[in-house]
């Protein structure tokens, strides 16, 4: 079970932090946001990571190393100082021969208290190209951003959340399965952002859902650290 984590970008809304160190390596109760991370995903069943970096992403590599201190490999893919965006990443992740014919995919700033591995089982019950988990968020935590009918998401519009519409219930929890495949056909030279092909694949049709019930954390905003720093002090991780 692979996992690809994107963790390149530049964090500006973390600026105090992250004019120094990559999101990843954001301290939480004193140890880098990553620790924990990497702790879940292998506990929850991950066998083999893609770290994809590029901003201070040696800090991240020196950090990390071979991923053995968590009993998983890890491997890298290093965008460097020419940062190609999310889907960018992924295109080039495909052209260094690293991705399984599937695989998980996740952001680096994002702490999901699920079961990896229960995603990753109901993506190989699915035809289509994608799986989408998806949060009943109500515009709480984040832009809602997804229109899911119980089975499909019919619709994900990443500016949906700035129009505050109040038919998208739903948002992008942050775990996806991918079919290496769809990043072939579909993300050429140049492509910077997954948005515009995860609204586009909704429209035809080919993203599957996974409604989860569990809130999501992250650490890329002053709110969101705070609200994981108090999810870790309680004993979660």
């Amino acid at each position: 079970m692979q996992c690809v984590i994107l963790a390149g970008g530049r964090g500006t809304r973390m600026n105090t932090f992250t004019a120094q160190i990559p999101k990843a390596l954001i301290p939480v109760l004193g140890k880098p946001f990553i620790d924990y991370q990497l702790a879940h995903l292998v506990e929850t069943g991950v066998t083999d990571i893609i770290l994809s970096i590029g901003y201070r992403g040696n800090q991240i590599r020196d950090h990390v190393q071979d991923g053995m201190k968590w009993g998983v490999p890890v491997r890298y893919v290093d965008e460097g100082e020419d940062l190609r965006g999310t889907a960018g990443a992924l295109r080039l992740a495909l052209d260094q021969g690293v991705l399984d014919p599937g695989f998980l995919m996740t952001w680096g700033d994002a702490f999901l208290p699920i079961d990896f591995s229960g995603v990753w089982r109901y993506f190989e019950t699915r035809s289509e190209p994608i799986l989408m988990t998806v949060f009943k968020n109500n515009h709480r935590w984040g832009s809602s951003n997804v229109i899911f009918n119980g089975e499909k998401v019919t619709l994900y519009d990443k500016a949906a959340g700035q129009r505050n519409e109040p038919r998208f219930e739903y948002l992008d929890y942050g775990v996806s399965g991918l079919r290496r495949s769809m990043v072939e056909s579909d993300i050429g030279p140049g492509q910077v952002d997954l948005a515009n092909l995860m609204k586009q694949r909704s429209l035809s049709g080919d993203i599957a859902g996974m409604e989860v019930q569990e809130r999501f954390y992250e650490a890329g905003s002053p709110e969101g650290l705070k609200d994981l720093t108090e999810y870790f002090s309680k004993g979660a991780a």
